[in-house]
């Protein structure tokens, strides 16, 4: 297992406050220098089959960055733990939207992928979420979601900084 990170903004940018994943790692690339060595981003977008492919090959640690909804005032950023192991809550089975993936959906198409292809699996899985405002139509991310942007970044860097310094399982 290699000492890679890879943090990936998700989130759609024509949805307002879907878009915060995306604006948080863009920010965090001009921030780039506090990065330690290893530490990779991506903005992810809405492809979330790219993302999971992209994970077969060989990231230590994976921190999504993006909106979620846990009931508290727009602009709340959560750090969530979500583990090596697949989502509790899987997609039903039909027709993958590609355009609709969420973090369960592309861990669940992660574990799947690894199943059928092999590939290695992250041993640490993290969501820095933020509490949408407005998800509708626009490109702008409502005032207290554009404040939490840099915090946002703030939460990655001291996560990819512990990352660093975990001892690598063999």
């Amino acid at each position: 297992m290699t000492g890679r990170v890879l943090v990936a903004g998700v989130g759609n940018v024509f949805l307002r406050d879907d878009g915060f994943g995306v604006e948080a790692v863009r920010r965090l690339a001009a921030r780039a220098h506090e990065l330690p060595p290893g530490v990779e981003l991506m903005d992810a977008g809405i492809r979330g089959v790219h993302l999971a492919y992209r994970l077969l090959e060989g990231y230590r640690t994976l921190v999504l960055v993006d909106i979620v909804s846990r009931g508290g005032p727009p602009g709340t950023l959560h750090t969530i733990d979500v583990g090596p192991g697949p989502p509790v809550a899987r997609p039903g089975p039909g027709p993958l939207d590609t355009h609709a993936m969420d973090p369960a959906t592309v861990l669940a198409l992660l574990h799947d992928l690894h199943a059928g292809a092999g590939g290695t699996l992250p041993e640490e899985v993290y969501v820095i979420g933020c509490e949408p405002g407005d998800t509708g139509e626009g490109m702008d991310l409502t005032p207290p979601v554009a404040g939490a942007v840099d915090a946002a970044g703030d939460l990655v860097l001291g996560l990819v900084r512990r990352a660093g310094s975990v001892p690598q399982r063999n």
